[in-house]
């Protein structure tokens, strides 16, 4: 065989592997979720507008709407989600253990879990930070005025360790009463047992839309005491799994990017000619392909929820009760970190 033979008898068999091992990369994960026919998800005991259900057990928030996102990419309906309610303490272990597929429930990532707890994280769905509720009546403007105050504080939480590390920075002697449960916190909270309230700034908000008597007697202080990115999360070693997750939300970034909603997604399949578009779509380079799924995996998950800007305005946004102004959640064009990674 001459040299050239060589080569291109090399680059043939080069293709050909590629082309062998393209089917696989749907990953043990994918395939057991497609098996069972069902996307099992850890989301929160009920945190409005993140996730919670309502009085006939049909749960919804941003959260919730990620997860049917991926159900729908992966299972082609994003009806076909097993919501397991989990504590903050039982969050990990259960994830962990395999009882769920996926955690969606306003998880903060940080090095340790990162790193320590045999989990991986996607991507950031939501920038927040740690923030504190007191009642209007106390007059206090910011958090450093909380001096020698009981605080309310859920265990098992970033915001635990972020109020002791906050009090002793400032000299401020907080006492914290801890509660495992987010509603046993939000309870004593309103039941006068602590003088204020501190967990992520939008979890405060979805508190004080959904159970004050009167939202205008709890303020929400300025201070931001902390970073917490929240995402979902996996079980580490399927990187083909968390793949899948992580490109659906950069996905649905994208889309809002792009301008692609649930109204306009079918006329756009057949009218667009902005090649972005199209291989978002699947009409273009067939971006399913690589994570083990079909050309049309953003288009259904697209028309489930909408564009990640569709999907914060429906659950958190001004016009919902927990009213948050998008603020760094805006798309990076417009000023905020929402940032999709190239869909190409």
């Amino acid at each position: 065989m001459g040299l050239w033979q060589a080569r291109a008898a090399a680059v043939l068999w080069v293709g050909m592997a590629v082309g062998a091992v393209a089917p696989a990369w749907a990953g043990k994960m994918v395939e057991a979720v497609r098996q069972r026919d069902q996307l099992v998800v850890g989301v929160s005991t009920g945190v409005p507008g993140f996730s919670a259900a309502d009085s006939q057990g049909r749960w919804s928030g941003l959260d919730v709407d990620l997860a049917r996102a991926v159900a729908a990419a992966v299972l082609g309906d994003a009806n076909k989600v097993k919501w397991v309610p989990l504590a903050s303490a039982q969050r990990f272990a259960a994830l962990q253990s395999g009882e769920v597929d996926l955690l969606s429930r306003n998880t903060t990532v940080t090095l340790t879990r990162d790193a320590g707890m045999g989990l991986a994280f996607t991507a950031v769905a939501f920038y927040d930070g740690q923030g504190f509720m007191v009642p209007a009546k106390l007059k206090v403007k910011s958090a450093q005025q909380l001096r020698n105050a009981t605080v309310c504080v859920q265990s098992g939480t970033t915001s635990e360790k972020n109020l002791a590390d906050f009090s002793r920075a400032h000299k401020l002697g907080l006492k914290p009463v801890v509660f495992e449960k987010f509603d046993a916190a939000n309870a004593a909270y309103f039941a006068g047992r602590c003088q204020a309230y501190t967990t992520d700034a939008s979890g405060l908000a979805a508190v004080r839309a959904r159970e004050a008597r009167d939202p205008k007697a709890h303020v929400i202080l300025p201070d931001l005491i902390s970073k917490e990115p929240l995402g979902p999360l996996v079980r580490r070693g399927d990187e083909e799994w968390t793949t899948v997750v992580r490109w659906v939300l950069h996905g649905l970034v994208e889309a809002e990017e792009l301008g692609v909603t649930q109204a306009n997604v079918d006329q756009l399949l057949t009218e667009s000619t902005d090649p972005a578009v199209l291989r978002l779509l699947g009409k273009g380079e067939d971006l399913g392909k690589p994570l083990g799924l079909d050309k049309d995996w953003m288009v259904r998950a697209i028309k489930a929820v909408g564009h990640y800007g569709q999907i914060y305005e429906r659950n958190v946004g001004e016009a919902t009760p927990v009213g948050l102004p998008r603020g760094r959640n805006r798309l990076w064009k417009d000023g905020g970190l929402m940032y999709a990674l190239p869909l190409r």
